[in-house]
């Protein structure tokens, strides 16, 4: 695994291929009140690029052209909420997506475990490390635990989508995910705007 860290926007040239897993660090889980710190992204070729950001500096053309390209898919895992913060930093939607958790919950009915360690751990017997979970991603200076636990977030992403759409295929439930997908924008909008705990399709 090689990691490629950049301060403010990817480099110039970079190549990204057609499916590109992404996710994001933040100061906390309030996209209104928690700054963007990182963004991590990886083509599924074992190396992660992960552009950093200083307060208020978001001006990341390259990047920003990425995330709206409709040619590029984004993996995520838990989508809600990285499309959100990057659509409140970044002024982008990040269209086409999908989202590994969406289809856990999809196709994985018999367990109620659809965090990322846990896909990793039944789908591809693969063991990661979160202990850097709950730390200052706003330092400037980034510790090399931060950096490798930051790249085990999109490392994995391309293989769990592989087994997550063998399985959505098998229950039938393709197209009922992809519908999800295409909506997740929209549900990060709505939690932007206030509407996060709100079920608004309720009675």
């Amino acid at each position: 695994m090689a990691i490629h860290h950049h301060r403010g926007d990817l480099p110039d040239g970079l190549e990204l291929v057609n499916n590109v897993a992404v996710d994001t660090e933040t100061m906390g889980l309030l996209p209104g009140r928690d700054r963007l710190c990182l963004v991590q992204l990886s083509a599924g070729d074992g190396d992660c690029h992960m552009v950093q950001f200083s307060p208020a500096a978001y001006n990341a053309p390259r990047l920003k052209a990425v995330f709206s390209d409709p040619a590029v898919t984004k993996l995520f895992h838990f989508a809600r909420f990285d499309i959100a913060v990057i659509s409140k930093y970044l002024e982008v939607v990040c269209q086409p997506v999908y989202c590994t958790k969406i289809a856990s919950r999809l196709v994985r009915t018999y367990t109620d475990r659809h965090g990322l360690k846990d896909l990793c751990r039944e789908l591809l017997g693969v063991e990661i490390a979160k202990q850097q979970q709950s730390s200052d991603w706003g330092n400037s200076e980034l510790s090399p635990e931060q950096l490798q636990y930051a790249a085990g977030d999109v490392l994995y992403l391309h293989r769990l989508r592989e087994r997550l759409d063998e399985m959505l295929d098998r229950e039938g439930r393709s197209e009922l995910a992809a519908e999800c997908f295409r909506f997740l924008p929209h549900r990060a909008a709505l939690d932007l705007e206030g509407w996060a705990e709100t079920d608004i399709f309720s009675h």
